[in-house]
């Protein structure tokens, strides 16, 4: 007798009143409601049980596929592949003990889950060589649903995960790699591959609950050559290399993802893998500087132009380019490289070369050919609507400062704006002025239009 025919005996032993055909239709019932593809039959009439108050077997103690999994089950084993590991986190329980707790996520041909490692097995010395991809035994485990009602497998004092080399038909990571163009909404735990396109950015916020957080930012652009927006939660600067050159292919492995203010992004963890290409050589970077200013942390914003166009964002962190002008070429040897944001500091090399460089007149762009694609312009138009401040208050209830105006050249008008910090730029213009804009990124704004935005490393120069 299978064990599915032994769980269905033992489950029309204690319903009596029930017959086999019953429960075969309400497995049908069940699986249909949860969707095809999540459920085998055996898993079904666990959830059937349930449903009907009953408890119709001690949980099978033989190896299992993740999708027959349910709450309550005991001295679990299964075979499984490793997407992505978090590191550990120290936790205080209400009476002041404190525990350890390592989040891993595995799958299998099926289905994925979160597996919980608890006190001493989240220090386990083999966590430190498991690797995306690598094949794992868990070894009597139990199983818990939290507080989102997601099934979790727990690895306590009783429990053990193995690495195991035997052969498995659990696809490989490579295999499960999809590109960011066939990314569909709420598609979850999964391995996405794509080219970086533009600089990756780090931040630091405090969260509604006052905790404290980090993130980084980035676009990865897939083979229909669409960008999509990425945030890496709980990220920071010390989880990527220090020089990812421009058109280096990544790949994100265990991210989700999900629409925000209708666009597709997604969304990754501390427990997210970033891979990138090899680390390449460092060159030295020569550019001519379009325009420089000054952050709130006194650190110098640099905008700057190679011979082939390129655009770049230089931060300053030591003011070794205070002696630097508009117009000078810079030869430097950064300290990062994230595409075309670059970042220099003390022990940076900077020197003034005479070079033969574009400068800003010849990366113009003619206002009726500007896109809302997020590449950075530079414009040189006439003011029609002097500058206007105001507060505007975000959906999280916090209040910003706005600041616009409506400026033209001989092709077309658009609202030049700056928000927060970058709303100073545009205070000393006034209505009828010429000025050379410099660094803005174009969006779409209300009614479809386009409009430009300043940005840190934007600059606004009045013309004679």
């Amino acid at each position: 007798m299978s064990e599915f025919d032994a769980l269905l005996s033992k489950l029309l032993e204690l319903k009596p009143d029930l017959s086999k055909t019953d429960v075969e239709g309400l497995i049908a019932q069940k699986k249909e409601k949860i969707g095809a593809g999540y459920l085998t039959d055996q898993g079904a009439l666990f959830l059937v049980a349930s449903d009907l108050g009953i408890t119709i077997s001690e949980p099978p103690k033989g190896e299992i596929n993740i999708r027959d999994l349910h709450a309550g089950a005991k001295e679990v084993t299964l075979q499984t592949r490793v997407l992505n590991v978090s590191p550990k986190k120290q936790f205080s329980r209400k009476d002041g003990s404190q525990f350890y707790l390592r989040n891993m996520t595995v799958y299998d041909k099926d289905s994925a889950v979160t597996v919980k490692l608890w006190d001493e097995k989240a220090n386990l010395p083999e966590m430190a060589n498991i690797s995306p991809g690598d094949l794992i035994k868990i070894i009597k485990a139990y199983v818990k649903s939290d507080l989102n009602g997601q099934l979790t497998i727990n690895i306590g004092s009783g429990s053990n995960i193995e690495r195991t080399e035997t052969e498995s038909t659990i696809p490989s990571i490579d295999s499960i790699t999809k590109d960011i163009s066939e990314l569909k909404e709420g598609d979850n735990n999964v391995v996405v591959s794509g080219m970086l396109d533009g600089p990756i950015t780090f931040s630091e916020f405090t969260n509604f609950k006052g905790v404290p957080g980090t993130a980084l930012r980035l676009r990865l652009k897939g083979k229909n050559e669409h960008s999509m927006r990425v945030v890496l939660w709980g990220k920071s600067n010390s989880d990527i290399p220090k020089v990812i050159p421009a058109g280096t292919r990544a790949r994100l492995i265990g991210v989700k993802a999900k629409t925000n203010q209708q666009e597709l992004e997604i969304h990754g963890n501390e427990s997210t893998t970033l891979e990138v290409q090899a680390e390449k050589q460092v060159e030295p970077i020569v550019i001519r500087i379009l325009s420089a200013t000054k952050n709130e942390n006194g650190q110098r914003m640099i905008l700057g132009v190679d011979k082939q166009k390129q655009l770049y964002n230089v931060i300053d962190t030591a003011n070794v380019t205070e002696s630097f002008a508009q117009d000078d070429v810079l030869e430097c040897m950064p300290s990062k490289l994230y595409g075309n944001s670059i970042t220099v500091d003390a022990e940076s090399f900077v020197r003034k070369i005479q070079e033969d460089i574009p400068g800003i007149s010849e990366l113009r762009t003619k206002i009726v050919d500007v896109k809302p694609d997020n590449n950075t312009y530079c414009i040189e138009a006439i003011i029609l609507k002097a500058p206007e401040r105001r507060n505007v208050q975000t959906k999280t209830g916090e209040t910003i400062t706005l600041s616009e105006m409506y400026v033209e050249d001989d092709t077309a008008q658009i609202w030049l704006k700056g928000w927060r910090n970058q709303a100073r730029l545009l205070d000393e213009c006034s209505i009828g002025e010429i000025i050379s804009v410099t660094g803005v990124t174009a969006k779409p704004g209300l009614e479809g239009r386009t409009e430009l935005f300043v940005t840190p490393y934007s600059g606004i120069k009045k013309k004679n």
